[in-house]
This record gives C-alpha cells, sequence and structure tokens, in this order.
C-alpha cells in the first residue's frame, strides 16, 4: 500500500505486540472521510489510533499519512489533532488559554492566534467562556473547548478516542451534529473511534471493524450494515442471531 492524498491514512502491513496481545493492522482510511473505528473491547480500537497518533510504534510495517511515512516522529510532531474522553484540560487554566495551547505550548500567540482561538470558540457555541475554568463547565461544555482547541491546531487529521463516551444520550447526539458541521467546514479526516452503533451510523461513511486485534471489516457503513453474517458484527449491531 502506499497514499498520496491529503490526509488520508495508511497502516502498512503494521504488526504489534503488547504482553499477550497481537495486532496486525492493513488499511487505508480515505481523506476527507469520517471514519468510524468499532469492535469490542480489548479488539485493538484505541491501540490503532495510537499507532496512527505515534504513542505506540509497530514492531514492524509503516504508518504514511498524506503520503509520508510518520515512523520516526514524535506524536507532536504529526499532522494529527487528538480529542480524548476527558477533554485533557488543565483545571488551573481558563479556557481560552487551554485552546491556546493548541496553537503554542508556550502561550506565545500572536494577535491573529488570539482571534483563531475566539473564532474557535465561538464555532462551538463557547463565546463568552473565554475567562472560564474547566471546573464550571457542564461536560458537553468541557468537550466543546477540547474540540476549539483540536480546532485552532489546523491539522489535516482529527483522531477521536470515544469523545462522547462519557455524555447523557442527547448532548451526544447534539456533539455528534457538531463533529459533522465542523467536519464540513474543515474538511479534515476524521478517525473516531466508538462503541456505540447509532453513534457510527449518525457519523461514519466508512467503518473499521476491530476484532481479536485484526479488521474484520473495512468499508462504506452501507455495506456494514448488511455483514450481519460475520458473528462480532451482528452482535454489535443487535442482531442477537448474528
Amino acid at each position: 500500500m502506499s497514499g498520496n492524498a491529503t490526509g488520508d491514512i495508511v497502516l502498512d502491513g503494521v504488526k504489534l505486540r503488547l504482553g499477550d496481545a497481537g495486532f496486525d493492522f492493513d488499511c487505508r482510511i480515505g481523506a476527507g472521510r469520517i471514519t468510524a473505528i468499532a469492535g469490542p473491547s480489548g479488539s485493538g480500537k484505541s491501540t490503532l489510533l495510537n499507532l496512527i497518533a505515534g504513542f505506540e510504534r509497530p514492531d514492524s510495517g509503516r504508518v504514511l499519512i498524506a503520503g509520508e511515512d510518520v515512523g520516526g516522529f514524535a506524536p507532536g510532531k504529526r499532522p494529527v489533532s487528538l480529542v480524548f474522553q476527558d477533554n485533557n484540560l488543565f483545571a488551573h487554566l481558563d479556557v481560552f488559554t487551554n485552546v491556546g495551547l493548541g496553537i503554542n505550548p508556550a502561550l506565545r500567540l500572536s494577535a491573529a492566534d488570539r482571534e483563531a482561538v475566539s473564532t474557535a470558540l465561538s464555532r462551538v457555541g463557547l463565546a463568552g467562556y473565554e475567562k472560564r475554568k474547566p471546573a464550571t463547565l457542564s461536560g458537553g461544555e468541557r468537550q466543546r473547548a477540547a474540540f476549539a482547541r483540536a480546532l485552532v491546531r489546523r491539522k489535516p487529521v482529527m483522531l477521536l478516542d470515544e469523545p462522547f463516551a462519557a455524555l447523557d444520550p442527547g448532548l451526544r447526539a447534539s456533539m455528534a451534529d457538531l463533529l459533522i458541521d465542523l467536519h464540513r467546514e474543515t474538511g479534515a479526516t476524521i478517525v473516531i473511534v466508538s462503541h456505540d452503533p447509532d453513534e457510527v451510523a449518525r457519523l461514519a461513511g466508512d467503518v473499521l471493524f476491530l476484532d481479536r486485534g485484526g479488521i474484520v471489516f473495512d468499508g462504506p457503513h452501507a455495506e456494514f450494515t448488511e455483514r450481519v453474517d460475520i458473528e462480532v458484527i451482528g452482535r454489535f449491531l443487535g442482531h442477537s442471531g448474528g
């Protein structure tokens, strides 16, 4: 495999062993698409995301982003932004500062940078929250701040590890809608780990379904929903007889 489209991601013969668990990934994630990574607990969803982000390094194989082998790049040097379930905000810093860290970890921000932070906060519905501390925000507001921080990084790839799992169903749906809007505006390649079939249906154009450290389905969501003949997918989709 090789990749050359802006923002596409290729895992080319990637193998990794962590303790007793072995992982084997070979796939292409399309540029400018929303791709869901789904599968049962322990199947390797977060491991796949960590390989793309650089938090794990493969024992063999290559990870390419936009055609470039990023195997030698530290996480902070890869062209990706990250949003996690716990949103990773610094409790002692206000919202504006937390978002500004996405541009410059030393917070040396130009006037244009500060304008970009304000614009991102407005885009995610947090205009006027600049001086608020994370502890004063709801779970959804903290996650919106994390999205704003990812936006200001202006990276072609956004990786999300179950970002809405801790939210109530109504808020989860509104955050999914926000992600769709942001995707439409930025054209970023979005990869989201999810354990929720409804969320996968709402968001994803493509699905990578994992089981026991490997990929058992790789394709469009419309085809994914028809593959109840694969037992583990049938269970995920709620077909008890699958």
